[in-house]
């Protein structure tokens, strides 16, 4: 059964630092295009930072570019999301999820397996 598991969230201060890992099972990550969304209150579920699976295309919305990055260890089976300078508004649940096209999509039908969610809270 293919799975995703999110974990490392947590409460970090506004300009801290999180690392978002995001463990795969059941199928081989090296094969997906991973795509980090997050959904804050009252807020529709955006993608903010994703992975091509071949030719290191990446993709960062513009509210987090040079702030987040992603990156992967197809040994491990294993997707990771880098947080820095993290900011109140970056508060929100995050969620990995996995596309099995060789370039990053924005539109979450798009993606074919979904984690749970880890909670990430920044206080000002």
């Amino acid at each position: 059964q293919p799975q995703l598991v999110e974990s490392g969230g947590g409460l970090v201060q506004t300009g801290g630092s999180l690392k978002l890992s995001c463990a795969a099972s059941g199928f081989s990550l090296r094969y997906y295009a991973i795509m980090w969304f997050r959904q804050a209150p009252g807020k529709e579920r955006e993608g903010v930072s994703c992975d091509s699976k071949s030719d290191g295309t990446t993709y960062a919305a513009v509210s987090v570019k040079g702030r987040f990055t992603v990156s992967r260890d197809n040994v491990k089976n294993m997707v990771y999301l880098h947080m820095n300078n993290l900011k109140p508004e970056d508060t929100g649940i995050y969620y990995c999820a996995a596309h099995p096209r060789n370039y990053c999509s924005v539109y979450d039908s798009d993606y074919e397996y979904w984690g749970q969610g880890t909670q990430v809270t920044v206080s000002s």
